[in-house]
């Protein structure tokens, strides 16, 4: 049997509760055949609270679940039927499946998110941040380079009326 990737939209915050209705529908109705896996596409990301890094989930596609099925009018009506579930995207009735590649490259993402957490927020030049952490708690600055690879961060704090520039992790600072 042939099982493709369908995405399924849900209300935006009851991704987990639509994941574990289906797998319970699919159970009662004994279309475990028909089929695959039920994802929440989330991604772990490390921030700072209170001091110690913290690790957290994030969706990267909030209101919406990967389905792995084979698309019928019976496993149509499952998900469908499904409380909190607006529909398939791509198509009312007859939804297209997503190409494999995409859902390896998503299904990737989460793998590499669990083995290597992301810092919460994504920095760009000019954007305007507080820090959160170190000997310059509470400045302002505005980020002047951005280093991913070192996830670090190089800003202009004002320090005594002069823009000083200052390197910060990624996790010491957060975004206004």
């Amino acid at each position: 049997m042939d099982l493709k990737w369908y995405i399924v939209h849900t209300y935006s915050g009851f991704e987990s509760k639509v994941k574990k209705s289906l797998e319970e529908r699919v159970k009662t109705l004994g279309q475990e055949m028909y089929f695959g896996q039920i994802l929440v596409p989330t991604e772990q990301v490390v921030e700072l609270k209170k001091g110690s890094k913290k690790t957290s989930s994030r969706k990267f596609y909030p209101g919406y679940i990967l389905v792995q099925m084979l698309l019928n009018d019976d496993t149509w009506h499952t998900v469908m039927d499904t409380a909190k579930v607006t529909g398939f995207v791509g198509g009312g009735i007859k939804p297209s499946p997503i190409p494999d590649e995409e859902a390896e490259a998503i299904l990737r993402q989460m793998q590499e998110g669990v083995s290597r957490p992301k810092p919460k927020y994504r920095f760009e030049e000019g954007d305007e941040i507080r820090v959160i952490d170190g000997p310059f708690t509470n400045f302002q600055g505005i980020v002047e380079e951005v280093k991913p690879d070192k996830e670090k961060l190089r800003v202009l704090i004002t320090i005594f009326g002069r823009a000083t520039p200052v390197e910060f992790d990624f996790i010491q600072v957060n975004k206004i």
